[in-house]
């Protein structure tokens, strides 16, 4: 009786928070939710691509290394027949039979320590492709005659700006 009281207290409150941060303004100095990252030192940036990429990539990684250790136990536990009764106990998951053998402890830490590895090293490359592409442009620009103008294109109205009239078109 008391857990179903605590929990019918909790589901109140965290009512009551929604309603009222849904019913509260937008404070008016905040005009844009963007981020603005161009503040920072490049090598913030370049860490902070690097951190999306590998995390976005872990998922990916960690299914292929998980199919592909899972392979190579079916193909080291062969005797003979891969589609004999007892190899398909260590098949991979799309042909392993019902009473399929698990893994160790130790295989887990490894396929997950292999999918880490893939998903820093899928960054690195990332990282590595980025550099080479920043330093091709600067090295294009050097090459640039002397008093060469340098045409950095830019939106016309950006989101902070006034937003031009919608009859005149004037801001």
């Amino acid at each position: 009786m008391k857990k179903n009281l605590v929990l019918f207290i909790f589901l109140f409150f965290v009512s009551l928070s929604v309603l009222h941060s849904q019913s509260t303004p937008p404070d008016p100095g905040m005009n844009s939710t963007q981020f603005d990252m161009s503040d920072f030192p490049q090598w913030t940036r370049d860490l902070r691509r690097a951190e999306i990429i590998m995390f976005g990539s872990f998922p990916f990684t960690y299914f292929f290394s998980n199919f592909g250790f899972d392979t190579y136990r079916w193909i080291k536990n062969n005797d003979g027949n891969l589609f004999s009764e007892y190899n398909r106990r260590y098949a991979p998951w799309p042909l392993d039979s019902a009473g399929s053998i698990g893994k160790t402890q130790d295989e887990k830490i490894l396929t997950l320590g292999i999918a880490a590895g893939g998903a820093l090293l899928i960054a690195l490359v990332d990282f590595g492709i980025e550099r080479y592409k920043r330093s091709a442009r600067e090295r294009e620009i050097r090459n640039y005659p002397e008093g060469t103008p340098i045409i950095i294109k830019k939106p016309l109205y950006a989101e902070e700006d006034v937003t031009p009239d919608s009859e005149t078109g004037i801001p």
